[in-house]
């Protein structure tokens, strides 16, 4: 814990950053041309560098040599019919690949096999589960990607039916007026136990780089300017909002007066993670798609798998190699294949 003041230390210029920037925010919402800034050009902007960015990623992945296979595999292989294999584990076949890539897309299957080493007194190497990790990052994926479905209700008109079952289910409870939102609490109780995991952990804190504490701290950024401009007092016009919203998506910006200035610093952030997403550990959401050690089916026993980038090589046999030294070799008392 002696370093947790070093760490913050480490950060201060970041946070000044991060305040002057919302400073600018407040200020700017009286001022016609900065409201047209932050509504309007940096959503757009936001939107340019995520797709730009995405897109090279992809590009560089996508075009970088996979000549052999080289899956992952925790089971069987497919080999002789009388030896079953394991058909998630280690598949063999496409139907197999994409069962384990949903598994592991929607259910994070490997974090949930997931076990952790610790040395204790003795020595001894003890081995245990790391549920929480996987529970806790369940979590916050699942209500992340609910909260933005819900959020398309500003961005079409009429409102899509499944945006209005999904807000239904979300609000089950019905606790509290406004509505109350579970996946609201859900997120940020999955949020705190990521960041203070990372914190608390020694051999954790050690390795983690400061790539690994800006999103949490930013998603948990606007998932509290959110909150509060839901359940307090400090509610933004939604009519506003909703206007501001479909003229961004219809290419017809507009921004109405009166929207609230927590509304710019919740927008704000949100378009910073956008930007910030291509260029960040964020962008494993495409990368397990792309990524051989799990796209790949584990035939290996069944097919040869030749490299396609083989080119022809000009070698020198030991033949050549003996005709071309015989003399030299003959002479210091070398035996030779041909006399």
């Amino acid at each position: 814990m002696s370093s947790l003041p070093a760490f913050f230390a480490s950060k201060r210029n970041n946070a000044i950053l991060a305040i002057a920037a919302v400073v600018i925010i407040l200020l700017g919402i009286f001022t016609p041309f900065l409201r047209i800034l932050f509504g309007v050009i940096v959503p757009y902007l936001a939107i340019l560098i995520f797709l730009g960015g995405v897109a090279a990623r992809i590009w560089q992945w996508a075009k970088s040599p996979e000549p052999f296979r080289i899956p992952t595999s925790c089971g069987q292989q497919s080999s002789l019919k009388w030896m079953p294999s394991s058909k998630l584990d280690n598949p063999s076949t496409t139907l197999g690949v994409i069962g384990r890539m949903a598994l592991e897309v929607l259910c994070f299957r490997s974090l949930f096999r997931n076990t952790k080493a610790e040395l204790k007194s003795g020595p001894r190497l003890v081995y245990g589960t790391s549920k929480y990790l996987w529970l806790g990052a369940l979590a916050f994926h699942w209500c992340f990607l609910l909260i933005i479905l819900r959020h398309l209700r500003f961005f079409a008109n009429p409102v899509p039916s499944f945006v209005l079952f999904l807000e239904s289910l979300d609000g089950f409870f019905q606790i509290g007026v406004p509505l109350l939102y579970i996946s609201n609490l859900i997120i940020l109780a999955a949020l705190a136990f990521l960041l203070f995991r990372r914190l608390l952990e020694p051999k954790l804190r050690y390795i983690s780089l400061p790539a690994d504490y800006f999103p949490l701290l930013l998603i948990m950024g606007i998932v509290l300017t959110g909150m509060l401009m839901r359940y307090t007092a400090l509610k933004p016009d939604i009519v506003g909002v909703k206007e501001l919203a479909m003229g961004l998506i219809s290419f017809h910006p507009n921004v109405p007066a009166g929207i609230g200035c927590f509304f710019y610093i919740h927008l704000f952030l949100a378009c910073t993670l956008i930007a910030y997403f291509p260029f960040s550990k964020l962008m494993h959401m495409a990368g397990i798609f792309l990524s051989p050690t799990r796209n790949m089916a584990n035939n290996n026993r069944m097919r040869r798998h030749i490299n396609p980038w083989n080119y022809p090589v000009k070698v020198h046999t030991y033949e050549e190699w003996e005709n071309e030294f015989r003399d030299k070799m003959r002479a210091a008392g070398y035996k030779l294949d041909k006399e």
